[in-house]
């Protein structure tokens, strides 16, 4: 069940911004935030990586400044709107991510920010190989999302974020070892990183 805060965060751009200035903070800011999924690949511009619910362009704002092409996809026409005009010189898609509007073995890479939190199990499993299905042999999976903190002092934060935000999906993903499910799909090279207490989690596979 959602809060009544979840909706309205997406409703007003300025509470989701604020919202994703604070829990960047704790990570060295915004820049560094977009960064971590990243660390110690060289995006070029003969790749083409997808941004996986992109929602505004928070994340392909940053994702743009390198040399690679960017595609941005979001189920919400609103949202893409805003992201076009955020981000002018990526390129945007609306559709499922459930349902990828792509073909087999389009992508370099693949990016999604804070995003798969918000899906049913069913949804993250389907998100998962329809993501493995539109990579190219050898392709990044590189993703940042919410995890059980090993650090008890950032349990109080992160529990009220999830509380006032968040709904039974987030509380789910942070008991998931997405590593394993990965997998079991094929990925490889599968790695994982601990940021901010165990609160937050980067991965990087491979197709």
């Amino acid at each position: 069940m959602s809060t009544f805060l979840r909706p309205l965060s997406y409703r007003y751009p300025w509470l989701y911004a604020a919202i994703s200035y604070l829990a960047a903070l704790g990570v060295g800011g915004e820049r560094r935030f977009h960064a971590l999924p990243l660390a110690g690949l060289t995006l070029t511009a003969e790749q083409t990586w997808l941004d996986l619910c992109c929602g505004g362009g928070q994340a392909t704002y940053y994702l743009a400044q390198t040399p690679a092409q960017i595609i941005g996809l979001d189920a919400s026409p609103v949202a893409l709107e805003r992201a076009r005009k955020r981000v002018p010189e990526a390129e945007f898609a609306q559709g499922l991510a459930e349902n990828l509007p792509f073909g087999d073995g389009q992508f370099d890479g693949v990016h999604t920010s804070v995003a798969l939190h918000e899906m049913t199990a069913s949804q993250l499993e389907q998100i998962l190989r329809e993501i493995y299905r539109v990579l190219k042999p050898g392709g990044y999976l590189v993703l940042i999302d919410l995890h059980k903190p090993h650090n008890w002092l950032f349990w109080p934060p992160l529990a009220l974020f999830m509380a006032l935000f968040e709904t039974e999906t987030a509380w789910r993903l942070i008991n998931t070892d997405l590593l394993a499910e990965l997998a079991s799909l094929g990925f490889s090279q599968c790695q994982k990183t601990l940021h901010s207490g165990g609160s937050l989690q980067t991965i990087q596979a491979r197709r």
